[in-house]
């Protein structure tokens, strides 16, 4: 019989209460496959990166108990630590130091032998292979943020965390950065990301857990999530101007967006699309074009995050 492996991250009844008695973590249980790119989403201080310092070390958590590739952050730190590789939000470097002394020395820290260290190879696959000597203040935002990425690598960890690594990003850094994450993963890393880009989120994810206030609102496959949303959304063209939108029961919300064009929102669990195009049609107007727009993972983020 053959062994299940223990999840890329597995943490139950999680709580973090700080001095003062703010509770940013309220017995949160999740847990993270291996092998996949998992989403971890909330609005601001809704414990995501409370939860991510606590993986890291960083943070002591109040209760609970957190396992990173089978190993208890409280019996074996060191294994649980050499496990993970962490991007933090902030951009946190000495800038004295060339980008190829950062990662030699963060390979140091981490007891990689010298002749085992990749530190040209991680600096070629972040594109920074021509900027390894130079010094890393002289670095544009982009270019540190990729540096990071290379910097929590050093040590090889089966799982690596990004919190917020597109933040003041352009779109041809953040198309590379995800070039090389899509890489890792393909390798077989386990990919944790926290990002406020919900667009991105539902590209990349193949898993997606949101909390908010400190609790765990949902944890599902990507797809299945994004099914979950109800509302959807109709353009319709009519054939002449009219000056008012017309109304109907099936209609949940409608606009008139220019002198012909209507939009109209209705909950996909009371009603259909045909449905609502014969109520545009029984207020005597002439259907010329229609254009459907899917829900996507934002509709579904502000549905639960706004009844959480």
């Amino acid at each position: 019989m053959t062994d299940i492996p223990a999840p890329a991250i597995e943490i139950t009844n999680l709580t973090k209460v700080y001095k003062g008695g703010k509770r940013a973590l309220d017995n949160i249980s999740l847990t993270i496959p291996r092998g996949q790119i998992y989403g971890l989403l909330g609005p601001n201080g809704a414990g995501k990166s409370t939860t991510i310092n606590i993986l890291a070390g960083l943070v002591n958590k109040t209760s609970g108990n957190a396992r990173i590739w089978g190993f208890d952050i409280d019996q074996n730190p060191r294994n649980a630590k050499n496990s993970i590789g962490i991007v933090p939000q902030e951009i946190v470097f000495d800038p004295f130091f060339t980008p190829y002394e950062t990662l030699e020395n963060q390979a140091g820290y981490y007891g990689v032998p010298k002749d085992r260290r990749r530190s040209m190879e991680l600096l070629r696959a972040v594109h920074l292979e021509d900027k390894a000597d130079a010094y890393a203040r002289t670095l544009s935002g982009g270019m540190k943020r990729r540096l990071l990425v290379a910097k929590a690598m050093v040590h090889s960890p089966p799982i690596l965390v990004l919190d917020e690594p597109t933040a003041g990003v352009d779109v041809q850094l953040r198309q590379q950065l995800w070039a090389y994450v899509r890489e890792l993963n393909a390798q077989g890393v386990t990919i944790v990301l926290t990002t406020h880009y919900l667009e991105e989120a539902e590209e990349l994810c193949d898993r997606i857990g949101i909390i908010n206030h400190g609790r765990v609102i949902t944890d599902k496959p990507t797809r299945e999530l994004i099914a979950m949303a109800q509302e959807k959304v109709v353009q319709v063209t009519v054939d002449r101007d009219i000056a008012a939108a017309p109304d109907a029961p099936c209609f949940e919300k409608v606009e008139l967006s220019d002198p012909r064009t209507l939009t109209i929102t209705y909950m996909k669990d009371r009603a259909n699309a045909g449905q609502v195009l014969s109520a545009v049609q029984a207020n005597g107007l002439s259907i010329v074009d229609v254009v459907t727009r899917d829900p996507d993972l934002e509709d579904v983020f502000l549905h639960l995050t706004a009844a959480a």
